[in-house]
């Protein structure tokens, strides 16, 4: 599982990365965009102020009123023909609704769009080096000029339509000079005609108080907030993203662990009860997957062992019926004949069967040793020539008007090939037996080398196996209708043992027709060398 562990890791710190990376992209998109705002709603009251002030203003009279004004406040201006301004039409459009629109400039400066006029279109365009300073300086000279020109009286009046009108973006107010939140000394400067900048309580805004010439009133401006470029509610959108995205990566993660989880449990479930073809899906190279591979392997190797365990209940009962019954039928004879001659005969009948028992016994115990697992393999040097020659010389009373030869004569050097002795001596002793089974005159051992795999051939000059029947013909138990009957002994196990020993070697097994003798040929292929893995060769 460490894979899916390392993929859900991975996923998360992708995620963590992504999450900062758009977190620094949005915190200074939304900054930009928040700064732009916060400078805009600074300059909106007093720029359309001015823009309102110079639009009766005939050409000469407006050149006359920008240079006043930009001498008094500081504040580079100019008027200008909007087709002129470096704008998108999505900026014109806003302009001529009646927006003040502030583009950055420089770390601390921005240009200051507002209109005068749409017929001729004409804004009026100021630099600000100093955004909030100079904005501050100029609303309180605007305001103060707009306030002189009402009697004392009505001065509030005509602020508050102001603020309404202009669409300032910041509280004003007029205020008697002994209602002032100032000291003494401020109250001072505010008389003298100073202006006066407070820190609020906390210190995050700023209050701006200036006198109003001939008038008892004191305006105060603000509180003017500072803006904030991390604000906390930013800061709680941007954690919450990254939260939900990672929730989100983990989510998809874990549900496809779980959805393909829940299918090995299903299959699991299905071959629980009894349903032993039903397999997982092993798509993937991560653990589940190779755990689902596992698991299907493990299901097979169950099939196939229940499989051969049932075919071998029903071979068995089926074998051992026959030998069984002429014990039997020997048991009642032996009691009832007539003379020692006649016992004898019984006995040795009897004595026959319970050796054919024991073969039977003995080759199904080999072959569901090697049938259910590798079985303890002690690989050793074989000496080739010794082995058939041991074999030849063990076979050759079993049917000796059959010939039994050598295809391929001794060397002076021995041919050392790795393997098990006793199985490699087992396999060829099978092969030869079921030769001499059903050869008519000749039976033929030999082998041959290549650069890394040795063969050894069994050849026979009997009828020879159908070429459809080869395959069926490693089955435990089986027996062929036509050539091989049961009356040419055996109990169909010996093929079988065969293939599973020279399987353990890392080899096949193979069944084709004698080029030269025209019976069944035989053939066991295996490495020379055993390496560790062909010792431990899977199904």
């Amino acid at each position: 599982m460490n894979s899916i562990f390392l993929r859900i890791y991975g996923g998360m710190l992708a995620a963590l990365v992504l999450v900062a990376l758009l977190g620094a992209l949005a915190l200074q998109w939304v900054n930009q965009a928040r700064s732009d705002e916060y400078r805009e709603h600074l300059a909106q009251g007093t720029f359309r102020l001015m823009a309102d002030n110079l639009k009766p203003l005939s050409e000469p009279q407006r050149r006359s009123s920008v240079r006043q004004l930009q001498s008094l406040l500081g504040i580079g201006l100019a008027v200008q023909g909007l087709p002129e301004q470096p704008l998108t039409a999505k900026e014109r459009t806003q302009l001529l609704g009646g927006r003040v629109l502030v583009r950055q400039n420089g770390p601390h400066a921005a240009k200051v769009y507002s209109l005068i006029s749409a017929a001729p279109e004409l804004v009026l365009v100021g630099d600000v080096q100093q955004v909030s300073e100079q904005l501050a300086r100029a609303t309180v000279y605007m305001l103060s000029d707009e306030l002189q020109r009402y009697p004392e009286a009505e001065q509030p009046q005509r602020l508050a339509e102001l603020k309404r009108s202009k669409k300032f973006g910041f509280p004003l107010r007029l205020l008697d000079a002994k209602q002032t939140p100032l000291d003494e000394d401020q109250r001072r400067r505010v008389t003298e005609g100073d202006t006066v900048m407070t820190l609020g309580q906390n210190g995050d805004a700023v209050h701006i108080f200036a006198g109003v010439l001939a008038s008892p009133w004191v305006l105060e401006i603000g509180p003017l907030y500072l803006m904030n470029p991390a604000s906390p509610q930013l800061l709680v959108v941007i954690g919450l993203l990254g939260l939900s995205l990672i929730g989100l990566i983990v989510y998809l993660l874990v549900r496809q662990l779980e959805r393909r989880l829940r299918g090995l449990e299903s299959v699991a479930t299905r071959i629980a009860a009894g349903g032993l073809s039903a397999r997982a899906s092993a798509g993937g190279a991560d653990s589940v997957g190779r755990l689902a591979t596992a698991f299907n392997n493990m299901a097979m190797q169950l099939q196939q062992l229940l499989t051969i365990q049932r075919e071998m209940v029903r071979a068995v009962s089926h074998e051992l019926r026959t030998p069984v019954a002429r014990l039997r039928f020997g048991l009642e004879m032996l009691g009832d004949a007539p003379t020692d001659a006649a016992r004898r005969k019984y006995q040795q009948g009897m004595d026959s069967d319970i050796q054919e028992l024991d073969r039977l016994v003995d080759e199904m115990l080999t072959y569901a040793r090697l049938e259910q697992g590798a079985p303890p393999l002690q690989f050793q040097w074989v000496d080739l020539d010794a082995l058939l020659d041991q074999v030849l010389t063990e076979q050759a009373l079993l049917r000796p008007e059959v010939h039994l030869q050598r295809g391929t004569p001794p060397g002076a050097v021995p041919v050392m090939v790795e393997g098990e002795l006793r199985y490699l001596h087992r396999a060829l002793q099978n092969l030869v037996t079921n030769a001499m089974r059903h050869a008519e005159t000749r039976v033929r051992v030999s082998y041959h080398l290549t650069a890394t795999h040795c063969q050894l051939d069994v050849e026979d000059d009997g009828p020879g196996v159908p070429e459809a029947e080869w395959e069926r013909l490693f089955t435990p138990f089986l027996r062929l209708d036509d050539s091989r009957t049961r009356a040419s002994g055996g109990h169909g196990l010996g093929l079988s043992i065969v293939r599973r020993i020279i399987h353990w070697h890392a080899g096949r097994a193979l069944i084709a027709t004698s080029d030269s003798l025209g019976g069944a040929r035989f053939s066991l292929l295996w490495p020379q060398r055993q390496s560790a893995n062909a010792r431990l060769t899977e199904r």
